[in-house]
């Protein structure tokens, strides 16, 4: 056996060696190709979700308030807080609150019981009044949404009074907060026949009839055996994160709450503006109600959702064309498909945003500041795990599915309010039996939406609207006004042409006197009021001091220096008038007179109650008509001024000169046409309608 000489041998082990650093650089390298190769592979992929998807699809990491817990405010519409629903409405504002302290409650109402109730929360309850009502007390969902969209807040929701809110709620909203887009979800709230469990007195655990607190695990078992789920018809929970986007791009239509689909309507419009991500949570937000069908004091105003009347258009007012019963909440569908709406859902501890079209799971287990979701097939056991729990949720149907199931009705509708003028006379007069009247047509319906939210604005209930044309009374139907259309109201008002001194203001104003005689027959008593009058405060009290056989009026002089009775001073667009038989005789003389004179009503009360030529003057402020003995009195300039009294009209700061004079109202007359009594108003300040919105201008009201 030879042996290797010691050079010869280190050259041996030395070639060796490099043999084998060469083959691990080999292998090391195809590894690396490989793994190279599958990246590609998946980069591909997640570049073809970029293409295929918008760029609303974010999520932002990094943010300083990304660990920060959202302030959630949820706002809700009960009914009054007694019996078996008082009580399902209490322990489902208690799930609410005790979900989270950055939860707080917002409910919308003007019942004493909702003040009694939110006492016991400090001010983490709060009641708000300060929103449209219907004069049958009814809110208006426009209204409310408007109110929820202008809170300071991180997020507002949207929920029915008696849905129980389970702690999955908050969690799915703070998991969403995080998207780096405004967003917009939706979710199907569940119903059960009975739930028997209570909260405790903290408001953080359920409990058994037996007192034991229950895990959250067994709760969610009990409630998918006997939990349903009515997409279509049952009722829903709206979030949305409050920043800078409106919710969709059009005006929510004057909806009373509980009175159609008009939850289904915004869903639509926020889906269409496609301003926000909207999306179906209903597979991660638990929420149930307890439906007894035994229970009759469930009433209907307090529903999102009953029957409803589904038109193939989409403007909601044009031509007057969408004409639709006050039962019904008008619902304008675009008729679009909604088959890329996409679903939230949890799956092993993970959300997935799921797109039925596409069958495509979005993760946003992995993602970076500056990069979209990473969407690809899903291949280990875990992920397959994943996948096996999804296959059964993303096929099952969703709310937007309901959309595409209604039929569309292109017949129209004749709106007509179930109640005749004695019926509503009836409803709104106050204890004294006394109601504000006013008579508007259409081209003065903003004036007249003006005129009711500054009454509103005063907490006065008892008006009431005579209609001079169907537009109006249809108008005033949506608005949720005490409207009347009646035999005596003239036809064909001429929308620009109906001022002073026109045939068509003198067809108007002897309607106004014969409507006022009709009612105080009925016996009522009638403040008559123009809409062009601006109230600054509640008259009634004072016009009352009055006994009977007094008509007070306000007078049209505006010189500071002479008698406020001097003939064809009475103005007849504000007068209050009492039931009695005098006044009753006197009004059917000023009736008879005007319909046999060529000019307006308004020299014929002057003439028959104060005489032609004022004979029947008594002093400077009134007048005594002879053959009844009714008493005519002026009223005081300073409190009831007339257009041209003073000048008020044209002072910087009118509210402020008005306040100084201590006016109870201030008339907006002695300028001709619709147009510039329009720009004086609003100019002014004296102006209590967005007609862009359809609602009263409120101190919490978004300015666009």
């Amino acid at each position: 056996m030879s042996t290797m000489s010691p050079p010869r041998l280190f050259c041996f082990f030395s070639f060796i060696k490099v043999t084998k650093l060469g083959l691990w650089s080999i292998w090391l390298s195809g590894f690396l190709l490989i793994c190279l190769s599958l990246y590609a592979t998946q980069l591909l992929g997640s570049l073809n979700v970029e293409i295929r998807k918008p760029s609303f699809y974010y999520y932002q990491k990094g943010e300083a308030n990304d660990k920060r817990s959202p302030s959630i405010t949820i706002f809700s519409t009960p009914s009054i807080f007694n019996g078996s629903v008082g009580a399902r409405q209490a322990l489902a504002v208690r799930s609410w609150l005790g979900l989270s302290p950055d939860v707080n409650v917002v409910l919308f109402g003007n019942h004493p019981s909702l003040q009694s109730f939110a006492a016991a929360f400090g001010s983490r309850v709060l009641v708000e009044s300060n929103i449209d009502f219907s004069f049958q007390n009814t809110p208006f969902f426009h209204s409310m949404t408007a109110r929820a969209e202008a809170s300071s807040s991180n997020i507002s929701v949207l929920v029915h009074p008696e849905t129980i809110l389970l702690p999955d709620f908050v969690s799915t909203l703070n998991h969403v907060y995080e998207l780096d887009h405004d967003w917009f979800l939706v979710a199907a709230s569940r119903r059960v026949s009975f739930f028997p469990f209570d909260l405790d007195e903290a408001g953080r655990k359920w409990l058994r009839q037996d007192g034991k607190a229950i895990r959250w695990q067994k709760l969610q078992y009990f409630m998918r055996d006997t939990w349903k789920w009515d997409l279509c018809e049952g009722r829903m929970i709206m979030a949305w994160n409050t920043r800078d986007l409106p919710l969709h791009m059009g005006v929510l239509p004057p909806f009373l709450y509980g009175k159609g689909l008009h939850d289904r309507w915004l869903i639509n419009e926020v889906y269409h503006s496609n301003f926000r991500f909207v999306f179906d949570a209903s597979w991660t937000i638990s929420n149930i109600y307890v439906h007894d069908a035994n229970d009759n004091e469930l009433t209907q105003t307090t529903s999102l959702s009953s029957t409803f009347l589904e038109l193939g258009m989409t403007d909601w007012e044009q031509n007057g064309n969408l004409q639709l019963g006050q039962t019904y909440g008008l619902f304008s569908s675009h008729q679009v498909p909604f088959t890329d709406f996409m679903k939230l859902l949890k799956c092993n501890g993970q959300f997935m945003f799921t797109d039925k079209e596409e069958n495509i799971v979005y993760s946003p287990r992995q993602w970076s500041s500056n990069s979209l979701w990473e969407g690809r097939i899903m291949q280990s056991r875990r992920e397959k795990k994943i996948m096996g729990c999804i296959t059964g949720l993303i096929s099952a149907a969703g709310i937007m599915d309901c959309f595409s199931k209604g039929t569309n009705n292109n017949q129209l509708m004749t709106l007509n309010l179930p109640f005749g003028l004695e019926t509503l006379l009836s409803l709104v007069a106050d204890e004294n039996k006394t109601v504000v009247l006013a008579v508007a047509g259409y081209s003065y319906t903003d004036m007249l939406m003006s005129w009711v939210c500054r009454l509103r604005r005063l907490t006065i209930k008892n008006f009431l609207v005579c209609a001079l044309d169907d537009e109006t009374y249809e108008f005033s139907i949506l608005q949720g006004l005490p409207v009347f259309r009646h035999s005596l109201a003239p036809r064909n008002i001429s929308f620009h042409d109906c001022h002073f001194g026109t045939k068509c203001f003198q067809k108007v104003t002897k309607t106004k006197s014969r409507l006022v005689l009709e009612i105080l027959k009925i016996g009522y008593n009638v403040l008559l009021s123009d809409v062009d009058v601006y109230w600054f405060k509640n008259p009634i009290p004072l016009l009352q001091i009055f006994g009977p056989a007094v008509l007070a009026a306000q007078s049209d002089e505006y010189n500071v220096t002479v008698p406020t009775n001097l003939p064809r001073r009475l103005n007849s667009g504000f007068y209050f008038a009492r039931s009695d038989d005098t006044t009753i005789a006197a009004l059917e003389k000023v009736v008879k007179h005007a319909m046999t004179s060529d000019l307006s009503e308004q020299p014929s009360f002057y003439d028959t109650l104060c005489g032609e030529g004022g004979s029947n003057r008594v002093g400077d402020d009134r007048c005594r008509e002879p053959g009844t003995n009714l008493t005519v009195q002026f009223l005081d300039r300073d409190l009831f001024p007339n257009g041209a009294y003073l000048g008020l009209w044209e002072e910087v700061n009118v509210q402020e000169a008005c306040a100084k004079k201590g006016c109870y109202v201030l008339h907006n007359n002695w300028v001709s046409g619709r147009i510039r009594k329009l720009e004086r108003q609003v100019h002014s300040g004296l102006w209590d309608y967005d007609t862009s919105s359809r609602m009263c201008l409120q101190s919490w009201h978004r300015k666009q």
